[in-house]
């Protein structure tokens, strides 16, 4: 492509332009709720996908599409899909932050069916939400993915080894779709570190909000031990996903963005 050809950047906004429709899987959840709520501000148009619990426990603004769905059932990932196209005939961005893990277990007392429950829950899940969203996404000629992995892709931490399984697969199922898909689809990933949300207490949109349940991790040895000297809070994660969503990193491609204030630097 000629250089000259390419439009001028508008750097006082680096997020996606008014109009966007974005879809986001596990729009209830922490993360998901304050993404929504950053995108609905700048004008986007906006569909929350999650289980039907999490729906009815934070539900979203009247003015987002919303579909109930369980991210590991291929039916019911279609059908939101394609409902999806149905109102807006086609697809901006699709934002995956779809996961969760269990308590943390070392792989010899670990059953076969709690390994399957993980797997699914973080790559089956991101594999069908791709899959179904790619025809609506080839559509806008520009679109994006962000999917979510975690720097326990990377760090093999014990008793997580399922959840790093499956994130590892989602960073290498993002490479593999970047390269499939360029130039229509940007696909990238984010990897935060701990994150300050009922999730890092136990609580998922499996489980329910519960604050009470004991951390997976000592957050005050982990805030200390990072350069940055704190946990993440939810908009540290929402802003990176709204700059890989717009044409400001129109030339990111295959990335993983790791968000962690700089406890981890592969």
């Amino acid at each position: 492509m000629d250089a000259s050809a390419i439009a001028a950047l508008d750097f006082t906004r680096l997020g996606p332009p008014k109009g966007t429709r974005i879809a986001v899987v596990g729009g209830c959840g922490g993360i998901g709720r304050a993404l929504v709520g950053a995108s609905l501000e700048i004008g986007m148009k906006v569909a929350v996908l999650d289980l039907p619990s999490s729906l009815q426990r934070h539900t979203p603004p009247n003015t987002c599409l919303q579909h109930a769905i369980d991210a590991t059932d291929e039916v019911s990932v279609n059908a939101a899909f394609d409902a999806i196209d149905q109102a807006w005939g086609g697809l901006d961005v699709m934002v995956n932050l779809c996961g969760f893990t269990n308590e943390f277990e070392p792989v010899a007392e670990m059953t076969s069916d709690t390994w399957d429950e993980i797997t699914d829950g973080n790559l089956r899940s991101a594999f069908l939400c791709v899959r179904a969203a790619l025809p609506l996404l080839k559509k806008s000629g520009h679109g994006a993915i962000i999917n979510t992995a975690s720097g326990l892709a990377y760090k093999g931490l014990a008793g997580t080894s399922p959840y790093g399984a499956a994130k590892a697969g989602v960073i290498a199922l993002s490479k593999s779709l970047a390269n499939e898909n360029a130039p229509d689809i940007r696909v990238n990933v984010i990897a935060p570190g701990a994150v300050d949300t009922a999730f890092l207490r136990g609580g998922t949109s499996r489980t329910g909000d519960d604050e009470n349940h004991p951390t997976h991790i000592n957050t005050e040895r982990y805030a200390d031990a990072t350069p940055m000297k704190r946990l993440a809070v939810v908009d540290d994660v929402v802003a990176p996903i709204l700059f890989l969503s717009g044409d400001a990193s129109r030339f990111i491609t295959g990335q993983v963005i790791h968000i962690n204030g700089g406890g981890f630097m592969p």
